[in-house]
């Protein structure tokens, strides 16, 4: 799908701009929280009506029945700045705080300039004491996946998860020069597949292969095929091991709508082309059922099994894994880029490396 901005190609080397600061982007802190802490300096609050609320800071936002409680008073909506930033329980967030009931609780909103979002994004998703041009690959991906999110969900409440489902962002408390220099040096640069943005996945390492977007979620790209990567060898993550014992994965497989009675042992199945598993078979007391190894993972845990590339074998009431990877395995390896910056290569030589067939562009406006 195309992302319906106006893109500028590159040609030989990058100008630089500055950040699009009215570029924005809307990221969910908090969902179904009973209640929040809202706290920082000069802080200016409007109710749904638009009328200024005063405020005894620290505030407490709670969910109420008909909405929420500010202050004893109930009102739909809050909304508040501050000239520097916000603490949203004792984290600190640049731009605006909107919050909102849900059915479950608050909904926590975040908006701010995009190009303030990835500052704060660089430190979460990798170290900004890596190689520059390592900062600057991440900035440019990072920026490119909010980009396509954003017009993705241009009708949502948000556009992007703060957790791991989109991209880790944990406000501006880890700021620091080299996170903002990467941003602005890439100040409005994003990859392009096509004359759109593209979706650019990416992961902590892949463990030798990077892998193609339709074995994690069914549908190619043409730009997300699978690479080898030799680079990630230094990743603390590239071997890992787990030992689980079988009662829990069961229970962890039945949480998540396996039909799973008595699991006695789990083998292995089907490998693709990187190496990683395609599906695997539960054996239990009422019979033997096969599914696929990237539901395995994520049912069981996907900070648990790392990635599904891995061995299993069982000792008596556990399953003992050993795996290489660490993530879905998709587009960029990040250890990967970190070494391939080491090496002396450039920001655009490892994306277009991890993302074959893209292009370099620039947005330039909404």
């Amino acid at each position: 799908m195309a992302i319906l901005f106006c893109i500028c190609f590159f040609h030989g080397g990058v100008g630089r701009g500055e950040p699009l600061q009215t570029d924005l982007i809307r990221v969910a802190l908090q969902k179904g929280s009973d209640a929040v802490s809202l706290d920082g300096t000069g802080v200016l609050a409007l109710a749904d009506d638009g009328e200024p609320l005063r405020l005894n800071l620290p505030l407490q936002v709670k969910r109420v029945r008909d909405g929420l409680a500010v202050n004893g008073r109930t009102v739909r909506k809050l909304v508040a700045s501050a000239p520097a930033f916000l603490l949203i329980n004792g984290k600190g967030y640049r731009g605006t705080i909107e919050i909102t009931p849900s059915d479950k609780g608050l909904l926590v909103v975040n908006e701010l300039p995009l190009d303030e979002y990835l500052v704060g994004l660089i430190n979460c998703e990798i170290s900004s004491q890596w190689p520059m041009e390592a900062v600057k690959a991440q900035a440019v991906i990072a920026r490119s996946y909010a980009v396509y999110q954003r017009q993705a969900r241009k009708n949502a409440p948000y556009h992007l998860e703060s957790s791991v489902l989109d991209q880790v962002y944990e406000g501006c408390d880890i700021e620091d020069s080299r996170a903002a220099r990467g941003v602005q040096e890439t100040a409005g640069e994003v990859l392009s597949y096509d004359g759109g943005v593209i979706q650019a996945f990416y992961h902590s390492n892949c463990g030798g292969h990077t892998e193609a977007s339709e074995n994690v979620w069914g549908f190619p790209l043409p730009y997300l095929r699978g690479v080898d990567c030799a680079y990630c060898e230094t990743a603390p993550s590239l071997k890992w091991e787990q030992t689980l014992p079988l009662r829990r994965i069961e229970s962890q497989l039945k949480n998540s709508g396996f039909q799973v009675a008595g699991l006695k042992d789990i083998r292995l199945g089907r490998r693709n082309a990187s190496g990683r598993l395609v599906d695997l078979t539960l054996v239990t007391a009422t019979g033997r059922q096969t599914i696929p190894a990237t539901r395995f993972r994520m049912a069981v845990g996907s900070t648990i099994i790392k990635s599904t590339n891995f061995e299993v074998r069982i000792a008596g009431e556990n399953a003992l894994f050993s795996g290489a990877g660490y993530g879905h395995g998709v587009g960029l390896c990040q250890w990967g880029a970190k070494q391939r910056a080491s090496d002396g290569f450039d920001y655009r030589e490892i994306l277009s490396y991890y993302y074959p067939g893209t292009r370099l562009a620039r947005i330039s406006g909404d």
